[in-house]
């Protein structure tokens, strides 16, 4: 009599949330030309990390804060453009999400956590 093991739902689906996660931080580099893609890859970031753990939660909580924050930053310099404070605001706005986009994407290549994804800053 053999005992067989049934696979787990994991093992019949695997996960590719890493393909997920470089997905969103494309879609968010393509979201200063389209802002459509950018909270495409937010409801991404936003379902996947109901599921995922380790490394790749890391990676979907620091996107996800990475909109939220950076539309602040956005909102807030639209809206200072009338008294001119508004323009070095929305440049801090471009290079901080641009470093964040391209830190994330190189610490998910080499398949490391972000350290603090819920980081106000540079995370």
């Amino acid at each position: 009599m053999t005992d067989t093991v049934e696979p787990s739902i994991h093992q019949l689906h695997p996960s590719n949330d890493r393909g997920y996660a470089f997905a969103i931080y494309a879609l968010y580099a393509l979201g200063f030309f389209t802002i459509i893609t950018t909270i495409v890859g937010l409801i991404i970031a936003h379902v996947k990390a109901t599921t995922a753990s380790g490394v790749w939660l890391s990676h979907f909580q620091f996107q996800i804060r990475t909109f939220w924050i950076g539309l602040l930053y956005f909102i807030a310099g639209f809206a200072l453009l009338y008294f001119f404070v508004g323009v070095p605001i929305i440049l801090w706005w471009t290079i901080w999400t641009l470093i964040r986009i391209i830190k994330g994407a190189i610490l998910l290549h080499d398949k490391r956590p972000i350290a603090a994804p819920a980081s106000w800053l540079f995370g």
